[in-house]
Order: structure tokens, then C-alpha cells, then sequence
């Protein structure tokens, strides 16, 4: 890869900081305005390398380079280029770019392959704006409907202060293909994924590359907190029920059990209302990203959010609280097809051979299981699927300083 190209393009849209080119960082929500200029160059570019361009109901967009065999199936990568609020150019970008610069190779050398290659960019992988991540990808892989995905309206309201939703901003960029979103009408006999790491582990280790197996198992809840709005002065602690109190212990709770089992948990959005400073507060939500390797151990760790939430709520919040718990995203854990890591391993050994060696064990890659979610887990049901990690600088991600090196690409 043409690192200095490569730079140039993961640089082109929504610059957030320009005084340092490590450090730039985007905020190019699903289907916002930003979003629509990169969709706009991707279409452009693809066009350029000779390819085939389609569409789908859900704004994914396949890029596909024709081979000998054009009749059969043909092997994808991508990724997404949507991101976080205060989100980095790598997380998702990188894969992307990445497959277009395989496609870039192809065409500049005029090499004609058996079978057609490609590239997808997958819509709202990041659930940031609309909340269900890899939302785009789960409608092709028929596993979340249609019309629960177009219906799905933004987490925070529009400049007219309205929630849009997902089919309305697909409509108004002009991204709602006519292509049905399934993996029956746009079928790949294999999905490759590169992407950052997103963690500390390859560099802290002194490793190239990530040969990743698979993806630990994920929910996301919205809790909602019920209580009742009173006089932060003349309402004494025995006689309050103070939803707000009630939601920062729940969320301490939930990082210790997750924490006792091996696990993780997050809140990554909280609102209340009424919101004054001399008012407690009558009704709290909260998101709560709960995580783990294993499937059993994640449905422990939210069994165990329910019960004691609810003995919280009940016996430690004074007059009590009510809650309610509302299941947004279920993702057991995915095991990759051992063909696909198989491959990635073999090029990655390849790739690494020859270079100084840093790592204490005498191998510059290893197996991995990714901590974050993505769209190669809904591809996994539908076709033999795997990923590649690079390192990232500091394990930080999904923050403007996230980075990973041109030599690491």
C-alpha cells in the first residue's frame, strides 16, 4: 500500500484538529451530510478502478471488480466509514481504504484473477447515531428485519428537533438503494475485515499483526429509572425517591458484577429529567454495554444486573424507585471459519517474515479475540468470514488521538 496516498485519503473529510496529522480525529455520524460527501467519493473511486457498483435498502455499498469467473460469488472486504461522535480516521476507515487499494493494485497493473473481489462499506456500523450497531449488516445477513432498521430513529434530535429515522435520512442523502438488503441478493463466498485493534495488547507485546479467531459476546440495555421530583432543600433523605441516586449506584453495580466475572460493563449515555440543579431527579436513562468471551458467562452477568438492580431500586434508593430494563442489541460470541484464519495467518506470516523481530516469543503476530463488535460478526452467519488486526497506538480508539502507523498498514 501507497502509505503517503493512503494518508491523504483517510485525512480528506471532516478534519477535526489539523495542527498535527496523528492526531486528527472525524466525526462523520451515519448518514449525516459528512457522510453522503465520503459515499459520494467511494462511489467516484470505485467507478475509476472499473468496477461494478450497487446499493442496498439499507445504504450498504458494494464495489465489486469482475474476475474470469464473474458468475460466481465474490470474495469482499471492508468495513464502515461512519464514526463516533469524537471519533479517530482508523476505526473502520482503515478496512475500507485498505480493500480499495487491493482493487487500486489490480487495476493499475491490469491483473485479471480468477474470481470478482471487492469492497463494502457497511452502513452505521458504529450504532452511534442510530443505536444498533452493525445494524446495516444484520438486515443483509436476514437477521434483524427490514422495518425495525429503517424505523429506528437517531438518539439525539435534529437541528429542526426532530428524531430522524434511518429510511429518512437513507432517503434525504440518497443512499436507500433499490438492491433488497440480503445476503441472497448480493451473496460473497468469503468477508475479510481489517481493522485497528482498538486495544493496547499488539503493541504492548511488540506484535505486526492480529490473527483474530473471533468476537466476544455483547448485550446493550437502556435502563430506566423511575422516581419522583422534589425539593433538593426541603425533602429529607428518608423521604426521597431520588432516580438519579438510584441510577448511579445501579451503574456501579454493574461494573462490580462484571468485573467478578471476568467481564465488562459500560455507560456510555445518560439523560434525566427534569434537569435542575435544586430538583433530584424524577426519571433517569441510561445505556449499559455489558461484555465477555463467553455466552454463559454474559447472560450470568446480566442476570445478575436484573436481580440486584431491582433489590437496589427497591431497598437502597430511601422510598424506592422503579426500573425497567429494555434489551437494544444481543450478540453472542462468534467463532471465525478456521478456512478464513487459516489464510490470514499464512499471509501474515508472510508479511512479517524478514522484519526485526520485537516480540519476546519469537512471533511477531498471534491469535486474537476481538473485544469490540463488528460487521464480520453478522457476515460470519452468511458466508466463511474472518479479520486482521493492526496495532493501535496506546489502545486508543474511538477518540481523536487513535492511530495507527503507515508502517503498521
Amino acid at each position: 500500500m501507497e502509505g503517503k496516498r493512503h494518508l491523504t485519503i483517510l485525512s480528506r473529510f471532516d478534519l477535526r484538529n489539523e495542527s498535527d496529522e496523528t492526531e486528527t480525529g472525524m466525526a462523520r455520524l451515519s448518514l449525516n451530510d459528512d457522510d453522503k460527501q465520503v459515499r459520494d467519493w467511494f462511489s467516484k473511486t470505485a467507478k475509476q478502478l472499473g468496477c461494478t457498483s450497487t446499493v442496498d435498502q439499507m445504504g450498504n455499498m458494494f464495489a465489486i471488480r469482475p474476475g474470469k469467473n464473474s458468475s460466481a460469488p465474490p470474495v469482499m472486504m471492508g468495513s464502515h466509514l461512519d464514526t463516533q461522535p469524537t471519533g479517530g480516521r482508523y476505526d473502520g476507515i482503515l478496512g475500507v481504504n485498505a480493500g480499495l487499494e487491493v482493487l487500486r493494485t489490480l487495476h493499475e497493473n491490469d491483473i485479471q484473477i480468477e474470481g470478482s473481489v471487492g469492497v463494502v462499506n457497511w452502513t452505521n456500523e458504529e450504532g452511534a447515531r442510530f443505536p444498533m450497531m452493525a445494524v446495516a449488516s444484520g438486515v443483509w445477513a436476514e437477521a434483524i428485519p427490514l422495518s425495525e432498521a429503517w424505523d429506528l430513529q437517531e438518539v439525539s434530535a435534529s437541528k429542526d428537533g426532530e428524531r430522524k429515522t434511518m429510511k429518512q435520512e437513507l432517503e434525504r442523502i440518497g443512499y436507500r438503494g433499490d438492491t433488497p438488503a440480503s445476503y441472497q441478493s448480493t451473496p460473497f463466498a468469503a468477508h475479510f475485515e481489517l481493522h485497528i485493534e482498538q486495544g493496547p495488547i499488539l503493541e504492548d507485546e511488540k506484535r505486526k499483526v492480529g490473527v483474530v479467531q473471533g468476537v466476544q459476546a455483547f448485550k446493550w440495555f437502556e435502563v430506566s429509572v423511575s422516581g419522583r421530583d422534589s425539593h433538593a432543600g426541603t425533602t429529607p433523605f428518608n423521604a426521597r425517591q431520588d432516580a438519579m441516586l438510584c441510577a448511579a449506584k445501579l451503574i456501579v453495580e454493574s461494573n462490580r458484577i462484571a468485573k467478578d466475572l471476568g467481564g465488562l460493563a459500560t455507560t456510555g449515555i445518560l439523560n434525566m429529567q427534569p434537569g435542575s440543579v435544586n430538583t433530584m431527579a424524577r426519571d433517569v436513562k441510561f445505556t449499559l454495554d455489558i461484555r465477555h468471551p463467553d455466552n454463559q458467562k454474559l447472560a450470568e452477568i446480566a442476570k445478575f444486573c436484573q436481580a440486584n438492580f431491582e433489590k437496589i431500586a427497591t431497598t437502597d434508593s430511601e422510598r424506592g424507585c422503579t426500573i425497567a430494563l429494555k434489551e437494544l442489541m444481543d450478540s453472542p460470541a462468534v467463532m471465525f471459519h478456521q478456512d478464513c484464519v487459516a489464510a490470514v495467518e499464512a499471509s501474515a506470516a508472510d508479511a512479517v517474515e524478514g522484519l526485526p523481530m520485537t516480540a519476546s516469543d519469537g512471533s511477531l503476530w498471534k491469535y486474537m479475540t476481538s473485544g469490540a463488535g463488528h460487521d464480520s460478526c453478522w457476515t460470519n452467519r452468511r458466508c466463511p468470514t474472518s479479520m486482521i488486526f493492526t496495532p493501535t497506538r496506546q489502545g486508543i480508539s474511538h477518540n481523536p488521538k487513535e492511530y495507527c502507523s503507515p508502517e503498521d498498514w
